[in-house]
């Protein structure tokens, strides 16, 4: 079973930062492409920024210069740096990978739009 988990999330004041986190467990192969998202109230889900496996990385232009994505591609983890929070960064954020490659006993698999559970990212004074 593979999963997406996030953590980090919390309430920030505007100006400050915060690191996200997201771990792929399971028999992983290999990821290429990690991405983290997110959806205020009333709004549509929007990509945030992605990043492959070979470092190379996009990003919203609402976040770039104050975002920063990473990953250690050894742990399967994905992380956000998010510095100089403003309010309208609000919104629960979630950890994506558009496909996983993995194993099941000797039998390598692939599976396709993996979602972490979401964490919630406040920033207000």
């Amino acid at each position: 079973q593979v999963q997406l988990v996030e953590s980090g999330g919390g309430l920030v004041q505007p100006g400050g930062s915060l690191r996200l986190s997201c771990a792929a467990s399971g028999s992983i192969f290999s990821i290429n492409v990690m991405g983290w998202y997110r959806q205020a109230p009333g709004k549509e889900r929007e990509l945030v920024a992605g990043i492959t496996s070979s470092g190379i990385t996009n990003y919203a232009d609402s976040v770039k210069g104050r975002f920063a994505i990473s990953r250690d591609n050894a742990k399967n983890t994905v992380y956000l740096q998010m510095n100089s929070l403003k309010p309208e960064d609000t919104a629960v954020y979630y950890c994506n990978a558009p496909s996983i490659t993995y194993w099941s006993g000797s039998r390598r698999l692939r599976g396709i739009d993996y979602w972490g559970q979401g964490t919630q990212v406040t920033v207000s004074s």
